[in-house]
């Protein structure tokens, strides 16, 4: 995929679970990019009643205006398989990740590929020191931002 040209999705999941048959999304951000040009953003939350640990509720305490909130993690994936049609996904490359995306067809691929390094439980932190970013809750920014100085 040329990042500089195609058009694709850049995209995180927070899950309460590794496993989906175990948890639910409590966050998917993901923002659609044409080259490095940002189209479009897609940011949905799982409504915080239905959140059972104060813990997940803490990670997830900002910008709740920005969210749109949805009673299911089905609800969650069905609105972004809807806004993503066929694109490709760049995706963070851990357990979950590609767990919660198993039913979407759509062609997946590390988003590290592109920035010539490997996810690690300090990927996010190193970025941000590699590339002299600001700290931002918000995990596709800082990927996108990333991308935009490794390209």
């Amino acid at each position: 995929m040329d990042l500089l040209k195609d058009e694709y999705i850049i995209l995180e999941i927070i899950p309460t679970a590794i496993k989906k048959e175990k948890g639910d999304i409590i966050q998917l951000s993901a923002i659609k990019l044409k080259g490095l040009n940002l189209l479009d953003r897609f940011d949905y939350r799982l409504r915080e009643d239905l959140i059972a640990l104060d813990d997940f509720k803490k990670l997830i305490d900002y910008d709740k205006e920005s969210f749109v909130y949805k009673d299911s993690t089905k609800e969650i994936l069905t609105a972004f398989k809807e806004w993503v049609g066929e694109l490709p996904l760049l995706i963070i490359d851990n357990l979950y990740t590609e767990n919660y995306l198993v039913d979407l067809e759509n062609k997946k691929e590390s988003v590290f590929k592109y920035l010539d390094t490997e996810y690690n439980d300090r990927i996010i932190e190193e970025l941000i020191e590699k590339y002299e970013l600001e700290p931002s809750n918000y995990i596709v920014d800082i990927l996108y931002e990333s991308l935009i100085k490794h390209l």
